[in-house]
């Protein structure tokens, strides 16, 4: 989940609206431990939602739901199709869905490389059950994609759209991110982070965002995917998978 998450961030901030909410509304940039604060919080959030009680889940719900009333502005200056002063709200249905299925993707594409590949009913069920998340949240539940060919057709319609255009509030997330303090300290870790997530982009967005990429970098990138890969498979699952995740008698 980890592996795919930047990769996810990077296309949801490809989006201007999105990108001016969490620049402007974030302490993502305050400091290396407001960085680590913040993941772990996000982290929590998601296991909450997926593997905790009704309880839980309804708490994480209305969290995410406070966090997102708070975080409404103006784009200060035009970027693609959306002019300077276009407003924009994390309550926006559309921006809502676009998170939502930006994480689906890059989620199953992490698990597809680095753990073993997911046939087309476990992708299905996978984006029929986060579907209600994503409703929670605020999307249309008309629009919410409930099968793998919907997601992709949505994801596709977006893009072609032309609201998709990595602008400077994206980039100075991208740079924070994958160049930034935290990321720093995390080493041989960072860089393979960086590998995975410039390789798992769409080839324009890639190059929206600055990223160098050769047969070099390629053949690199397939370096660490097969490395992390070959991890996984000697990791014992009390290492490798969430507690929240396991089954009681291996918790």
């Amino acid at each position: 989940m980890l592996a795919g998450w930047t990769r996810a961030i990077l296309l949801q901030v490809g989006h201007p609206l999105i990108a001016a909410g969490v620049v402007r509304h974030s302490s993502f940039r305050d400091n290396p431990v407001s960085s680590a604060r913040r993941l772990h919080h996000t982290v929590r959030a998601m296991l909450g939602l997926t593997f905790g009680d009704a309880a839980t889940h309804a708490r994480v719900i209305e969290e995410i739901r406070a966090i997102h009333r708070r975080v409404r502005g103006q784009l200060k200056e035009a970027v693609g199709v959306f002019p300077a002063g276009a407003f924009y709200s994390a309550e926006d249905p559309a921006l809502v869905l676009w998170v939502h299925a930006t994480l689906l993707e890059s989620v199953l594409q992490a698990y597809d490389a680095l753990v073993e590949p997911v046939g087309v009913g476990d992708r299905d069920a996978y984006c029929r059950e986060a579907s209600s998340v994503a409703i929670e949240l605020g999307a249309r539940p008309a629009d919410v994609p409930l099968d793998w060919a919907a997601l992709e057709r949505y994801l596709s319609d977006v893009r072609q759209s032309g609201a998709i255009v990595v602008g400077p509030d994206a980039r100075a997330v991208s740079t924070l991110l994958l160049r930034g303090r935290f990321s720093t300290l995390m080493g041989p870790v960072a860089w393979a982070n960086r590998m995975l997530t410039a390789g798992w982009l769409p080839s324009d967005l890639r190059a929206q965002y600055g990223f160098e990429w050769s047969g070099s970098h390629d053949r690199q990138f397939g370096r660490v995917v097969a490395t992390v890969r070959r991890a996984r498979r000697m990791l014992p699952d009390a290492v490798a998978l969430w507690p929240e995740s396991r089954k009681p008698s291996e918790a």
